[in-house]
């Protein structure tokens, strides 16, 4: 699936603010729709970083993205 930033479409950077926009966008989403019903922190995270797969960040360095989107979680008070 295509990512999209309403804001700012097609401008993606390979770096962690721009990861991060990303993920709190598919982490949002998913919530809105019922998708994390049930799931544990993890397995939420994972539906949405799997939204994220084709950001740059995620396909450079999807160590430090996972490290990334641990912290937009904790951001989230989860």
């Amino acid at each position: 699936m295509p990512i999209h930033i309403p804001e700012k479409p097609g401008e993606l950077f390979d770096n962690a603010d721009s990861f991060g926009m990303v993920f709190d966008a598919a982490w949002k989403r998913h919530q809105s729709t019922g998708r994390h019903e049930g799931l544990s922190t993890d397995e939420k995270k994972q539906q949405a970083i799997a939204e994220c797969s084709e950001h740059p960040f995620m396909l450079s360095n999807p160590d430090r993205a996972s490290q990334v989107a641990d912290f937009r979680i904790r951001l989230l008070g989860l």
